[in-house]
């Protein structure tokens, strides 16, 4: 079922959006050669303590999970796509990074997600990063009164694919409110035209996923949660929690 919500719910979702927005910024500042997962994971932490905040992603344990999600942020590096658990790996100069984020603020979810360098870039890793935040800009821009899933998907497969990326299967944004993860599913490539007619109220989680080796498969890691390139090659993750609005696409989960 999908929850259509009110503008004083979209007030109260944005206050959970800063805050997640506040935890990343955060994590990604302590970020550095010869820091811990577990290390930013703490960062994290401090910062939902601090505002009042509660994690959706702690002791999450959807249909797919063997075990529940032991952390607040999930911390992806290199060849991992999403869902890594933060554990003692020390990072490390030129490690790509993907760190999704969530928080819940007086019943009230936000969800979103980064990828950055530590250290020095790659070139290639560069293009990626780039490409899969204006996947995310491009989905973004789609989401307005009137148009269907189906175009958001196809704004953010177009991006990627003219670029030569794979998009994983299976996985990509979906309906956000008293729950983290809520109808409708938002797939990552599409075609428009097609799916659920967005309303003002509906509000999505947006998170394009792309993969430099231009394949879209992907393997399930030993851990039972991280899904990582099935051709070793590096993935980026960027996400936003966007409400749909008479005035345009809204982003509750920037700064």
């Amino acid at each position: 079922m999908v929850e259509i919500k009110t503008d004083a719910s979209l007030e109260a979702m944005r206050v959970a959006g800063r805050v997640v927005a506040d935890a990343l910024a955060a994590v990604r500042a302590a970020a550095a050669p010869g820091v811990r997962l577990l290390e930013l994971d703490e960062v994290a932490r401090a910062v939902l303590r601090e505002a009042g905040a509660t994690s959706p992603f702690l002791g999450y344990r959807p249909s797919f999970a063997s075990t529940p999600f032991p952390a607040v942020i999930c911390t992806s590096v290199n060849d991992a796509i999403v869902h890594g658990i933060p554990d003692a790996y020390r990072l490390r100069d030129g490690d790509l990074v993907s760190i999704d984020c969530g928080a819940v603020v007086d019943g009230w979810a936000g969800d979103s997600a980064i990828s950055f360098t530590v250290g020095t870039p790659r070139p290639e890793d560069v293009r990626l990063k780039e490409t899969t935040q204006q996947a995310l800009e491009a989905g973004i821009a789609a989401a307005v009164v009137g148009a269907r899933i189906g175009d958001i998907s196809h704004a953010i497969g177009s991006v990627g694919r003219a670029a030569g990326y794979g998009i994983p299967e299976d996985f990509g944004g979906h309906g956000i409110g008293r729950k983290m993860h809520e109808d409708p599913p938002v797939p990552n490539d599409g075609r428009p035209g097609r799916g659920f007619v967005l309303r003002h109220g509906l509000v999505l989680a947006i998170e394009p996923m792309l993969l430099s080796g231009g394949r879209d498969t992907y393997y399930v890691a030993d851990d039972g949660w991280t899904l990582r390139t099935t051709d070793a090659g590096r993935a980026a993750h960027f996400e936003h929690t966007v409400a749909i609005t008479e005035d345009g696409p809204r982003v509750l989960t920037m700064p």
